[in-house]
């Protein structure tokens, strides 16, 4: 295995006014993608915002599908993130297009603990970010 896991980010445009502000909807997406991967579901949260929008993660045996949606912009974020080779985040992303009836997407694919080159696109440190970290974060009890 060249990885440990694969994190698909998906960008979701123009999609179903009656879904994106829906939070059972949004919890019955969230189980019928995992179902579609076969993927064992641990839990499934979801949050309702005031005046609206909806945040629903499904935890499952292979990782996470997070959703958060802005009904103002018609916009889903969508992450799915599955350890192994097993189940495709492609199919997982298909099925939310289809449930949110998006008319436009993007994504983006990472491998994530990448066994092989240990490199995170052009960055690579040995102790990432300390000194910033050091100085700005605020003391600790």
């Amino acid at each position: 295995m060249a990885a440990l896991g694969r994190h698909l980010i998906l960008e979701m445009w123009d999609c179903s006014s009656d879904t994106v502000n829906n939070i059972e909807g949004i919890k019955e997406i969230l189980a019928k993608t995992a179902k579609v991967i076969n993927a064992t579901v641990i839990d499934i949260m979801c949050h309702h915002f005031s005046p609206y929008g909806v945040t629903g993660v499904a935890i499952l045996a292979e990782s996470h599908i997070s959703i958060h949606t802005w009904p103002e912009y018609q916009y889903v974020a969508a992450d799915i993130f599955l350890c192994g080779n097993e189940i495709s985040p492609q199919v997982a992303a298909t099925y939310l297009i289809q449930a949110f009836q998006a008319k436009e997407t993007s994504f983006a694919e990472f491998k994530r603990g990448d066994l092989l080159s240990r490199q995170i696109l052009n960055y690579k440190t040995s102790a990432p970010f300390t000194k910033d970290v050091e100085s700005s974060a605020p003391a600790l009890l």
